[in-house]
């Protein structure tokens, strides 16, 4: 419980805090984890992993002015079967003028060290995503990523990686 809650809290942070003026960040962090009951040493540590990300300058077009939080995407995906639809909520989207990326936010520690070590379902949740978005911007890449809040890392899933995921789902579904 106490990991699943935790996840929840980095999530929230992460997701409402690039709304906010970067020198009130710590501030505004602090007091919402005070009001979800967080001790102040471990409001410190979730606000510290949060702002690490935030910092990072692998993640600025995630979080940029024109970037999004908390997506909802839906697309139907005809190669899973007649009139199979995906949904689902996309941690954070940025659409550029070549790109659409797409990224998710995962607590483990310790995060995997590799892409081919990511956990299956992980995989197969940005491949259908990633999918999605493909039908939704077909003239634009979907670049997909994970980010580790465990040491603020960005993994970007190969494109080769997810669509040998997407073909198991496909030939799971389909056969």
């Amino acid at each position: 419980a106490g990991r699943f809650r935790r996840g929840l809290l980095v999530h929230a942070l992460l997701a409402a805090l690039p709304g906010v003026e970067p020198t009130a960040r710590e501030n505004v962090a602090l007091r919402y984890l005070a009001q979800h009951g967080v001790k102040d040493e471990d409001a410190r540590s979730l606000m510290d992993e949060a702002l690490r990300v935030l910092a990072h300058p692998d993640f600025a077009p995630l979080f940029a002015q024109d970037s999004r939080a908390e997506v909802s995407v839906s697309a139907f995906l005809p190669e899973l079967g007649p009139g199979l639809r995906v949904s689902g909520t996309i941690d954070r989207l940025a659409v550029t003028e070549s790109c659409v990326l797409i990224a998710d936010f995962k607590t483990n520690r310790p995060p995997p060290a590799s892409p081919a070590q990511t956990p299956a379902p992980y995989l197969a949740q940005m491949a259908l995503y990633r999918a999605a978005l493909m039908k939704i911007y077909p003239a634009k890449r979907v670049a997909a990523a994970l980010i580790w809040t465990d040491g603020a890392r960005l993994m970007e899933l190969p494109e080769a990686l997810l669509d040998a995921e997407f073909a198991k789902i496909v030939k799971r579904l389909v056969a």
